[in-house]
């Protein structure tokens, strides 16, 4: 849960539309999609409405995947811009990406 801009944000896992939810008031507001591997998750697309942005939903998304793959002992591959982003202006999170995951803007 996190609440920034007077919004109170659940986010809840939707395994069955491999996403992790965000809802405010009950009502979706956001997603994050991803698929589990072995080792690790990959955050592939988040997806929050253009008049929500900026509102720490996407934050709030991103924060509740990496608790999800640390508690599951994963370390997560940031496919997604936003995650990718996110994860650069929170360096604390660095120890969850996986050593191998392509870092956007890297060449391979």
């Amino acid at each position: 849960m996190a609440v920034q801009e007077g919004l109170t944000v659940h986010v809840t896992d939707a395994p069955d539309l491999s996403r992790y939810e965000a809802r405010v008031d009950g009502e979706l507001v956001g997603y994050t999609e991803y698929r589990h591997h072995d080792d690790t998750t990959m955050l592939a697309r988040t997806e929050v409405p253009e008049e929500l942005q900026n509102k720490g939903i996407g934050a709030a998304l991103a924060r509740f995947a990496i608790d999800a793959a640390r508690k599951a002992g994963k370390r997560i591959e940031p496919a997604d811009p936003f995650i990718a982003g996110w994860l650069e202006r929170h360096p604390e999170h660095a120890d969850m990406v996986h050593e191998k995951a392509i870092r956007l803007g890297e060449e391979t």
